[in-house]
């Protein structure tokens, strides 16, 4: 009778143990939000900037290599696909791949101008693959001349990972709007130091 509450208690751990490591792995979706005040600066000037992704190597500092698979469309809708490798920031030997879809739109009239992306990153050797989306977009202050330049991402990561990559996706933010300071302005913003 003993040995098999025993096996009945073994099973219920064991179970219980699973169902938690399935939780603690399954992916949750977190958002950041990122922030800078370009003075003197027209939006579409970051914009298009940032738009070529040529440019994110400059901006992104974890970025190694990119390819751009197809693009099509003009200068007030644009739409392209790009494959990328990166490191991360926070443990740098485990690089990763993703492939990103790319829709940039201008609204000239109001001056307002946007860069919608969704990412898919696989680690691991492709066997770990996570979704982001990124809304970023780019307008005239109501209260000074210049751009203010606005991300929201929303990120997948495993619930056991989630202070890791929050680290790694502000490291990225952080890094995006301070370089992207640094080209228009020629300093990084005080709220950054």
């Amino acid at each position: 009778m003993a040995r098999l509450q025993w096996k009945k208690y073994k099973t219920i751990g064991f179970a219980s143990g699973v169902f938690l490591f399935v939780l603690m792995i399954r992916a949750q979706t977190f958002e950041h939000k990122a922030f800078v005040f370009l003075p003197k600066v027209h939006p579409n000037a970051p914009w298009e900037f940032v738009a070529d992704f040529s440019n994110m190597r400059y901006l992104n500092p974890t970025i190694i290599n990119f390819n751009i698979i197809e693009e099509s469309g003009n200068y007030d809708h644009w739409k392209y696909t790009t494959e990328y490798y990166e490191k991360l920031s926070h443990w740098p030997y485990l690089p990763n791949f993703a492939v990103a879809h790319f829709n940039i739109k201008a609204s000239p009239k109001k001056d307002e101008y946007y860069i919608h992306s969704i990412h898919r990153t696989c680690l691991l050797m492709g066997y770990y693959c996570l979704n982001s989306e990124s809304e970023f977009k780019f307008f005239h202050s109501n209260t000074s001349k210049g751009a203010s330049c606005e991300e929201t991402v929303k990120y997948e990561c495993p619930l056991i990972l989630s202070s890791f990559c929050r680290r790694e996706v502000k490291y990225q933010r952080n890094a995006i709007m301070n370089n992207l300071s640094r080209k228009f302005t020629g300093k990084v913003p005080d709220n950054y130091l």
